[in-house]
């Protein structure tokens, strides 16, 4: 399967010494894919069985570059998309189930705020570029903000 120049996660993995529990092409691709569904490097590298000291060192090596490029690809996508999450649980509730003298009878839908707000404050938020955006809409208009 031939992959788009422009795909962030196409990067050709790190030269490593081949060992059964090392980190191979195939473990580095895995670990990118599960990077890039919920953004947890520790939860990524228990996935493909290694540690995060291990991940973050292979990102460290020299030759590393095309791997922190799709780390950092990964990690963005697995943070929207865990922001995403919870905003569709903040709005829709879990359906926590209702048992009564050990017997399931039912299920409620559970609302919690706190996932709201979490979700809202804790997700980064990205400084508007006044001066940017009027470049990259004309390169020839200044920018108002400055004389």
């Amino acid at each position: 399967m031939e992959q788009e120049p422009d795909d962030p996660f196409a990067f050709t993995p790190v030269a490593t010494a081949p060992r059964a529990d090392g980190w191979s092409a195939a473990r580095q691709r895995d670990f990118i894919a599960e990077l890039a569904t919920h953004g947890s490097v520790a939860a990524a590298a228990r996935a493909v069985g290694m540690t995060p000291q291990s991940a973050r060192r292979l990102r460290d090596r020299p030759d590393a570059a095309g791997f922190v490029r799709a780390w950092e690809a990964a990690v963005e996508q697995g943070r929207c998309v865990a922001l995403d999450e919870a905003m569709r649980i903040a709005r829709e509730g879990r359906l926590v189930p209702v048992i009564r003298r050990g017997k399931l009878v039912g299920h409620r839908r559970c609302f919690d705020s706190r996932l709201l707000f979490a979700a809202c404050y804790g997700a980064p938020m990205q400084r508007f570029d006044h001066a940017a955006a009027v470049a990259r809409l004309d390169p020839a208009a200044k920018d108002p903000g400055t004389r």
